[in-house]
């Protein structure tokens, strides 16, 4: 039940990063590769982009 729920939780954040990354200015190359690491690296990608991410 608890990994359910912390599963729930990481896809909510990572559809919210997802978009936080598309919305920003960055260039279309610098989205991709921040929308990729989120999703291949799922917690070490959101901790990283999160403080380093595109603003």
């Amino acid at each position: 039940m608890f990994e359910g729920i912390l599963g729930l939780l990481h896809l909510i954040v990572a559809i919210w990063a997802i978009i936080k990354i598309l919305g920003s200015g960055a260039s279309t190359l610098s989205k991709i590769l921040w929308t990729l690491f989120v999703l291949v690296f799922p917690i070490i990608g959101l901790i990283v982009w999160f403080f380093a991410g595109p603003k």
